[in-house]
């Protein structure tokens, strides 16, 4: 998507003072209308944004428009999960995130947690048979799914931990993300580690900078690939919680742990 013109673009501090806390469309178990809500909108409110949206660019592609807890705007969600806010006519348009002021003093960031439920869907889709999957022997305590790259140095030390994982009980579903893109030396890499008759074994080899014979085969590699950028996996290793929440980075087995909620602390 081009950026937009900031000629009408709204202050996002206003969206500070959102009453409500939201993140799931009205159809989404245990979701209703609150007051001070605006409404589930309506055909023309959709057909209306469409239209002025498509002013700006005639290529953006809208994937849905929900309701948010200020009255008279709108989340849209664009396809590979970008966000944009817009009035009910689409006069206006805001980028960027929207947070809630907690009584707390905190703030909630909005955006994200919408993030998180698109996030947590897309991944529910993926097959597990299409992941490689390193599980402990015992108890799944917790599942954790990380988009990788064999020819990464914090994967390849992430990897190195997966004995501490399985022991918290954590099991890691891999999936495929060269950075390089596809068709790629890491590409090639990855393909055959899916495609070998041992893909736990090919992948740690892998990561161990050990060269393996190519193979070849209908690798689910270049899909995986394009669902990290829709979900946006900018670097490698992206760790996905099961909310959906994504860490980026590596982090240490005893930490991710406690973050899973399963340390010692």
């Amino acid at each position: 998507m081009k950026r937009l013109p900031r000629l009408k673009l709204l202050g996002t501090l206003a969206l500070l003072f959102a009453p409500l806390a939201w993140g799931a469309d009205f159809s989404e178990p245990g979701m209703s209308a609150q007051p001070g809500m605006s409404p589930k909108p309506d055909v023309m409110v959709i057909d209306a944004i469409r239209a002025r949206l498509s002013l700006v660019d005639r290529d953006l592609e809208i994937a849905r428009i929900l309701p948010t807890p200020l009255v008279g705007l709108y989340l849209v969600e664009l396809k590979r999960q970008g966000f944009l806010y817009a009035t009910g006519d689409g006069e206006y348009l805001i980028e960027g995130d929207m947070y809630r002021v907690l009584e707390t003093g905190g703030v909630m960031n909005l955006t994200d947690a919408r993030r998180n439920v698109l996030r947590r869907e897309m991944l529910s889709a993926v097959s597990k048979n299409e992941m490689i999957v390193f599980a402990p022997e015992g108890e799944v305590r917790a599942v954790l799914s990380v988009f990788t790259d064999v020819d990464c140095g914090y994967c390849r030390k992430l990897h190195g931990e997966m004995a501490s994982l399985n022991e918290f009980g954590i099991e890691v579903r891999y999936l495929a993300y060269p950075r390089s893109g596809i068709g790629t030396a890491s590409y090639d890499k990855m393909v055959t580690a899916w495609c070998s008759e041992d893909p736990q074994d090919a992948i740690t080899r892998l990561k161990m900078g050990q060269e393996l014979a190519a193979l070849s085969c209908e690798s689910p590699v270049a899909e995986q690939y394009e669902l990290g950028q829709s979900v946006g996996v900018r670097g490698t290793p992206a760790l996905v919680l099961e909310s959906g929440e994504m860490l980026p980075g590596y982090l240490p087995a005893d930490e991710l742990a406690k973050r899973l909620g399963i340390g010692d602390g």
